[in-house]
């Protein structure tokens, strides 16, 4: 299956308090499962003349089984592990939804200066964190810059509707693979008549509409503690996408030292920051899968200009000795939040 390697800690949690039925029959209903090795929930508004469950869950399931068969690191029949045993100078034919996700993250490369990568596979692997690693543990510096010479955007061509690659890289759809799902399913759902939601797949959430009782969604943020749950803010939302990336629940330390699974691709090593989560909100459950792993890498600082130059929504939460502390952009101060 799919597994988030990136970012297995996510910080988003649903606040659904109050799940009250209003008139003319409509009310709530849930259903979930598992999918990208974790899971997936629907909350919706059942409406007189709306979809029914059975039909949506098909629907959904058949987008998830769709990714995974294309984009899973996990199972060798997947496009992208074909692609990946491809030699250098090798291309090969790339679906739609391929496609779209390499021009995202080739745009996002760029605008980065190369902060966000879909090829660190390899680096995941040999410091412990990727599909094919062999437990975890630090390298050294030759090894590491043995293997970034199989990683960057620059190695891949887009040639017609092939994808090649120059050199023997390796990608890894894992940092935008959920949020692009979630669109896709969104998309789909409100085709068929959906007009109120809550739909999370591995943590990474669109929201649209309202309750039955007028009231909206709420999203909690968790502060990212290891020993229980903390809201650190708790936002009314309609019509956005959210994503967290976190490094708190997916590390190892080695010599006192804390080595998280965020990677660097310019460094070819973990980041070493104070930063222990980003939250991004934006309307495209991708954009915002995308540009939280990016802020991730960046940092609190860099990753908040980044943030304000481009009107990002964007919360960072620092690691400090006294606890956490949180900062804002200005478009995530603008969002609504729960009174």
């Amino acid at each position: 299956m799919l597994k988030r390697i990136h970012r297995i800690g996510r910080s988003v949690v649903a606040v659904l308090a109050g799940l009250l039925l209003a008139g003319c029959g409509a009310r709530v209903e849930e259903f979930g499962g598992p999918t990208m090795g974790s899971r997936y929930s629907l909350k919706y508004v059942v409406e007189p003349g709306g979809p029914g469950r059975a039909q949506l869950q098909q629907v959904l399931e058949a987008i998830l089984a769709e990714v995974d068969g294309q984009m899973s690191t996990y199972r060798g029949d997947s496009w992208v592990a074909r692609f990946n045993a491809l030699p250098a100078g090798a291309c090969a034919a790339m679906s739609v939804p391929v496609q779209e996700l390499v021009g995202f993250g080739t745009r996002l490369s760029d605008d980065s200066g190369g902060a966000f990568d879909l090829t660190v596979e390899p680096l995941m692997n040999l410091w412990g964190f990727g599909p094919q690693s062999r437990g975890e543990r630090v390298p050294g510096t030759v090894e590491i810059e043995q293997v970034r010479r199989l990683v960057g955007h620059q190695h891949l061509r887009v040639d017609g509707a092939q994808l090649c690659k120059d050199a023997a890289v390796q990608l890894d759809f894992d940092s935008i693979a959920a949020g692009y799902t979630v669109d896709r399913v969104a998309a789909q759902l409100e085709a068929l008549g959906l007009r109120s939601y809550l739909l999370d797949i591995t943590g990474e959430l669109k929201v649209r509409g309202r309750k039955p009782d007028g009231s909206s969604w709420r999203v909690a943020i968790e502060t990212p503690r290891e020993d229980r749950l903390e809201a650190e803010r708790v936002l009314e939302l309609d019509g956005y996408g959210v994503s967290t990336s976190g490094d708190y629940r997916k590390y190892f330390t080695a010599d006192g030292r804390r080595y998280s699974h965020t990677f660097d691709p310019r460094s070819g090593a973990p980041v070493e920051h104070d930063l222990a989560s980003v939250t991004v909100v934006d309307g495209s459950a991708l954009r915002a899968d995308g540009l939280s792993t990016l802020l991730m890498v960046l940092g609190a600082q860099r990753g908040l200009a980044f943030a304000e130059e481009r009107g990002i929504a964007a919360l960072f939460i620092r690691r400090q000795a006294e606890g956490f502390q949180a900062q804002a952009s200005t478009a995530f101060h603008a969002l609504p939040t729960a009174r």
